[in-house]
């Protein structure tokens, strides 16, 4: 495993490198959660730039152990980090948004979407991919202030059902790991040292209490990783990543522009 996450590791950081010079950038700003996604993503990030790569941790309505296993990570590793508290600013968004068009909050663990209750889910979606594109507006900001590129953080399991909010965590200059499925990010994840506390979280994108991506996708990292590397899955599994994929096409293509000649 070692030599491969090796020969992983190089092609990587000299990729971001030459992506980053073809932009004229001098550096790159990557959004940090806990989670082993973006773990990863700044550990190679800094080592394409050890001088000029920054982590910001975004805390919205999170759980605060999200905060403080990333500051974890950068203490250890010894990378600079800013916090960046988008609580206020998601409250008061909100709260307009409410004035202008008054709807109830969804609260309790999200219903089936084809139930009676699936109006409530698609009012809790709305509010929550909030905050991952509050998140994106920040990290532009960051972006834009010192002249880096955003390194966003998706891998290839998830950009293969969809599972990322768009013009939010899927808003982002390069997408350094978006060619690995999960599990071959955990076992690059090991190899650059992330601590291990990361690598034993459940996977959530943290939009709400208790929020799972397995759950969300109702599908395993194991059942989606097999199918998307050998085509291998029961039948109701490969109509489920089907399905995603099919319906989550617009979030990996460019916004179609009418055929229209004046």
């Amino acid at each position: 495993m070692s030599q491969r996450a090796k020969r992983v590791t190089e092609e990587i950081v000299a990729w971001i490198r030459e992506k980053v010079a073809e932009a004229g950038a001098k550096g790159t700003v990557v959004a940090l959660s806990g989670g082993v996604d973006g773990a990863v993503t700044i550990e190679l990030c800094r080592r394409a730039f050890p001088d000029s790569t920054l982590g910001v941790i975004m805390p919205c309505h999170s759980d605060p152990e999200d905060a403080a296993d990333a500051r974890l990570h950068a203490e250890q590793a010894g990378f600079p980090v800013v916090t960046i508290d988008l609580t206020p600013v998601y409250d008061a968004l909100v709260a307009a948004i409410q004035r202008a068009w008054p709807a109830p909050g969804a609260t309790g663990p999200p219903p089936d979407p084809g139930s009676a209750a699936g109006e409530d889910h698609r009012l809790r979606l709305a509010l929550a991919n909030i905050k991952p594109r509050l998140r994106m507006t920040a990290l532009y900001y960051v972006a834009n202030r010192f002249n880096y590129l955003v390194a966003g953080t998706e891998n290839r399991s998830e950009l293969t059902v969809g599972y990322f909010t768009k013009y939010g965590d899927g808003g982002a200059d390069i997408l350094p790991i978006a060619n690995l499925v999960k599990s071959q990010v955990y076992e690059l994840a090991r190899f650059l040292g992330v601590p291990e506390k990361i690598l034993r979280r459940t996977p959530s994108a943290g939009l709400w209490a208790g929020q799972t991506d397995e759950a969300e996708m109702g599908l395993t990292y194991e059942q989606l990783d097999r199918y998307i590397l050998t085509g291998e899955a029961p039948r109701h599994v490969k109509e489920r990543i089907e399905h995603l994929h099919r319906i989550s096409e617009h979030k990996r293509q460019r916004p179609p522009i009418a055929d229209v000649q004046w």
